[in-house]
């Protein structure tokens, strides 16, 4: 039987051994150093400084994770049993030497995570160094295939059709008109490969320079012509050689300075005369991005002499152009818009213009941006093929394109 006096008594507390005494006793000042630093306030600091400020960043994890990374780079460790007087001038001396704070509003390229390797499809450079990796991070080697201007199928529709090709060459003039369509089927196959890198920036921890081949084809097919048997009406091949080197450099209103390069193209429809078409042209290039929202390219070329003899198409950088300049703007992730001015840079004012919008459709693998695009296109002036050199014509297609690949 219990009595009252045994459930009111105390247990007598145990004592530890005096060598826990002496542990616990000296990792109670960096267990309170932890837990200040576990709560966001290191010694010295305040909690807007900590993790808070951090955690405050969920809606951009890349931004989030390199704060984190900072603030534990920021912490001082404690001796167990140092005084903060003592410590308080060597941190001070620390602090001075620490990076500023992070900078959040940087876009989420300029935060590159180093353990990835999908170099030319790596989403976190921009669109430019990723076409022509101009970084080691964006390096996909050499002779592997890559896309160059988008491979399109469309269906177009034109104010007119050039039914009777016409040259100032002699015997380069079609002797009859063959009745084609204004609505056709357009073709456009485009690939490329870099046959060297690392040239002239050999040493450079980041920066690549590369040589490309390129080959181009676009074909116009009468597709909806059965009564001529549906011919291809004009098949242009242009293989061109490309240097390109990289830069960074920073220009007025934030935009950067990302490559310039050199090129050798040559131009042709295959075809024997009276339609024989072709030209070699060398230019020059250069580019450059705007927070990897805005794109401008220009090139400027100067054809190749000829013999009046081989030449079939004469004063053709007249009408097609000597220059042109483009601009694409990515308006959101799914929708990119552009316009591509050409112009003879003389006193007969030809040239042409062409406006696009290409629009992504579907996901990619494993969740990626798809390569397939809604691709709109409208072009008016002249050059729209080779038959077409000394021909203006408005030409509108709606189709589908392959991409960045």
């Amino acid at each position: 039987m219990t009595t009252a006096s045994s459930t009111t008594q105390r247990t007598r507390p145990r004592r530890l051994p005096s060598a826990a005494v002496v542990v616990l006793a000296a990792l109670a000042p960096a267990g309170a150093a932890l837990a200040q630093s576990a709560a966001g306030a290191p010694p010295g600091g305040s909690a807007s400084s900590g993790p808070s400020r951090c955690t405050a960043l969920h809606n951009d994890d890349q931004a989030r994770l390199a704060c984190f990374d900072q603030w534990a780079a920021q912490q001082t460790w404690q001796a167990p049993g140092a005084s903060a007087a003592a410590l308080g001038g060597a941190t001070a001396r620390e602090s001075a030497s620490l990076p500023p704070p992070v900078d959040t509003t940087l876009p989420a390229t300029r935060i590159i995570d180093v353990a990835r390797t999908e170099g030319c499809r790596d989403p976190q450079y921009s669109d430019v160094s990723r076409f022509w990796e101009l970084e080691s991070g964006t390096d996909c080697g050499t002779f592997s295939f890559r896309g160059y201007r988008p491979i399109t199928v469309a269906i177009v529709a034109s104010d007119s059709v050039n039914r009777q090709p016409t040259s100032a060459a002699p015997n380069h003039s079609a002797p009859v008109s063959t009745p084609y369509n204004t609505t056709e089927n357009r073709i456009q196959l485009s690939v490329r490969t870099k046959l060297a890198q690392d040239l002239l920036t050999q040493g450079h921890p980041t920066l690549k320079d590369s040589v490309w081949f390129a080959y181009s084809q676009q074909s116009y097919w009468q597709l909806f012509t059965p009564q001529i048997s549906r011919p291809f009406r004009a098949t242009d091949h242009e293989p061109e050689v490309i240097y390109v080197y990289p830069t960074t450099a920073p220009l007025p209103w934030g935009w950067k300075w990302r490559y310039s390069g050199i090129g050798l193209v040559h131009q042709s429809n295959g075809q024997s005369e009276p339609l024989s078409r072709s030209w070699n042209r060398v230019y020059l290039m250069t580019g450059m991005e705007l927070d990897n929202r805005w794109i401008m390219d220009a090139r400027i070329w100067q054809r190749l002499p000829e013999s009046a003899n081989s030449d079939d198409n004469p004063g053709i950088s007249d009408y097609i152009g000597r220059g042109e300049l483009s601009v694409f703007w990515n308006v959101n992730k799914d929708n990119t818009v552009g316009a591509t001015l050409r112009s003879s840079l003389s006193s007969s004012g030809r040239g042409s213009v062409r406006l696009q919008w290409m629009q992504t459709l579907g996901r990619g693998l494993w969740g990626g941006k798809s390569n397939l695009r809604l691709h709109t296109a409208l072009f008016s002036g002249y050059g729209d093929s080779m038959i077409d050199y000394n021909r203006k014509r408005t030409v509108f297609s709606v189709g589908l394109s392959l991409v960045d690949f």
